[in-house]
């Protein structure tokens, strides 16, 4: 996780009296992890963040499975994914299991007129296409192509985009998405040999309070609904906090890739773990130098973990033809290697331009009804000359 940050005013001590310039006290939040036993945030509101107008009647969210006992190699076309102007709506699940939801979104430039609390789910979005601002209580975080947006579960958030056209890649993780532990020391710093660095997360800024009453509509998904709750004050009334516990941007394009004189294996590209899964992060970087290299992956056999692709840009040295966000989804057990051609094209290349973002689960992944709809279904038999 981040490290300690803090924002806007708050009292010298925790838990202590913290009055607003009339006398009244501001009203303390603890947003902790684990119950209280792992990282955690304090903020101090204008207004108790409890005061709920009415409850609406739930929507059902649950993504409808059309394969879960997959042994087949699939590809699917994400830019078919068609775009909805509302946020929520435009979040399409397509591969799934009960340790993540992989969706895929085309949101307009549209601002909408709720907020959203994923109380089920980390999430990790990452920005294909557009920009915009990611807007918290903690704060606003800036986002364009290539970040990846880490939200805390339990966060409200905005996402107000600037731009008409938007393409979101979002893993919706039911753990908590971390640093990998074989970046981070004893004291929680990033280590030396990770391939990016505190000074590479940016972090909430220009926190700005929202003193205002009326009737503000939160959508909080729990359990594959969305119960429409309003609240009698707006979310962002706060006027600082402090702590581990925010979200965060980290850019693809500050991955530093990790290289050396034969090919190095996909863990060297690990951008984020969660519990049963990791991402990583596929980047524009220098081939292997060994006089005899090969700079294709070699063909090789997932026993452990089904492989997620999802191509952003750029040529691949292993595959015949990629499209812009195609997802590639190679199940545990069956061997999958460059395309005919590739091995011998690929001998005496000195770089790739490749950017891609991976998703090993270790556990199996469910194909939803929506991604059947965007399938290349004859994408198993590409291997053969």
């Amino acid at each position: 996780m981040p490290h300690y940050h803090t924002l806007g005013d708050i009292p010298p001590k925790r838990h202590t009296q913290f009055r607003k310039p009339d006398g009244n006290l501001f009203a303390e939040q603890l947003v902790s992890t684990e119950g209280f036993s792992d990282v955690y945030s304090i903020t101090y509101h204008i207004n108790p963040p409890t005061r709920v107008l009415a409850i609406d009647p739930p929507v059902n969210v649950k993504p409808v499975v059309a394969i879960q006992n997959n042994m087949q190699h699939r590809s699917f076309q994400g830019f078919k994914v068609k775009p909805e102007t509302d946020y929520l709506k435009s979040r399409v699940p397509v591969l799934i299991n009960n340790d993540l939801y992989i969706s895929l979104a085309a949101p307009g430039k549209g601002i909408s007129d709720y907020f959203f609390k994923n109380s089920q789910a980390a999430e990790m979005i990452f920005i294909h296409e557009g920009s915009g601002v990611l807007e918290t209580m903690y704060g606003s975080l800036p986002f364009s192509y290539g970040d990846h947006l880490i939200i805390p579960r339990g966060t409200i958030y905005k996402l107000d985009f600037e731009s008409e056209n938007n393409r979101l890649l979002i893993v919706e993780s039911f753990s908590h998405i971390r640093f990998p532990k074989k970046y981070v020391n004893k004291y929680g710093q990033l280590e030396a040999h990770a391939p990016y660095y505190e000074r590479d997360i940016r972090k909430p800024q220009d926190l700005t309070t929202h003193d205002e009453q009326g009737d503000f509509l939160v959508m909080i998904k729990k359990e594959d609904q969305l119960f429409p709750y309003h609240y009698a004050n707006h979310p962002f009334d706060v006027v600082g906090w402090d702590g581990y516990l925010y979200p965060y941007a980290l850019s693809i394009h500050d991955f530093e890739p990790i290289t050396g004189r034969i090919h190095q294996p996909p863990p060297v590209h690990q951008s984020f773990e969660a519990h049963n899964f990791v991402t990583c992060a596929f980047v524009p970087r220098m081939y292997d130098y060994h006089p005899l290299s090969i700079p294709v992956p070699y063909n090789h056999s997932n026993v452990d973990s089904d492989e997620v692709l999802y191509y952003v840009d750029g040529d691949f040295m292993s595959r015949s033809h990629v499209d812009r966000g195609q997802i590639t989804l190679h199940p545990i057990g069956i061997p999958h290697g460059p395309h005919p051609g590739t091995v011998e094209k690929s001998l005496g290349a000195r770089e790739t331009k490749e950017l891609a973002v991976m998703i090993d689960t270790f556990r199996p992944l469910w194909l939803t009804k929506a991604a059947l709809d965007i399938e290349d279904p004859d994408y198993f038999k590409s291997w053969i000359d």
